[in-house]
């Protein structure tokens, strides 16, 4: 069996990434590069944001893509919120879609919210997280809401990118206000 048979049933055992690969084979990155660059012409692999996936799991999890609730954009699993209601599931985009949808889904009994942390990727509390709204780094929807596990890291991200800090019911004031046509925003200081 050759190294671009191997690396196929690799793939479809969770080795992912280029970098594993080439630890695998005792390689060098660019060797397992060439390979997957082949192995994608020939169209039996897809590289998507630095993953590798086989062609028909690619094309499974197209099929799977969550539409935005609020705006009706495909999900990225990344920076979706996810509220579970009684009995279903609502998903947005991201957390600027999340927040202005909290407000149409209140009287729905919303039983939880998660997200992903921006920075680390770990799922979070909706309503325990920060924001940082209204920042230069604008992820997906504008104005940008993005969200952060604690504090600290919100706060740091706003000193980098600008936005200010905000709690969840905060936050979904904040980016309500934006929205508003020709209404100035002025921000509490916390």
């Amino acid at each position: 069996m050759n190294r671009k048979e191997q690396i196929l049933e690799l793939i479809a055992k969770g080795y992912n990434n280029v970098k594993t690969l080439a630890e695998h084979f005792g390689v060098s990155l660019m060797t397992i590069y060439r390979d997957v660059r082949e192995l994608e012409r020939e169209g039996k692999i897809i590289r998507r944001h630095g993953e590798l996936l086989l062609k028909k799991e690619e094309e499974k999890q197209a099929q799977e893509i969550d539409v935005c609730a609020y705006c009706g954009k495909a999900s990225d699993k990344r920076l979706e919120f996810v509220y579970r209601l009684r009995g279903k599931t609502v998903c947005a985009c991201c957390a600027h879609c999340g927040l202005l949808l909290f407000k149409e889904l209140q009287g729905n009994e919303v039983q939880s919210c998660m997200t992903r942390d921006f920075i680390l990727g770990n799922p979070i509390n909706c309503f325990s997280a920060w924001y940082v709204v209204d920042s230069s780094a604008v992820p997906c929807c504008s104005p940008s809401a993005i969200a952060f596990g604690n504090k600290e890291d919100a706060e740091k991200f706003a000193k980098g990118f600008g936005g200010k800090v905000f709690d969840f019911e905060s936050a979904v004031q904040a980016v309500e206000e934006l929205m508003k046509r020709g209404q100035k925003v002025v921000w509490e200081v916390r």
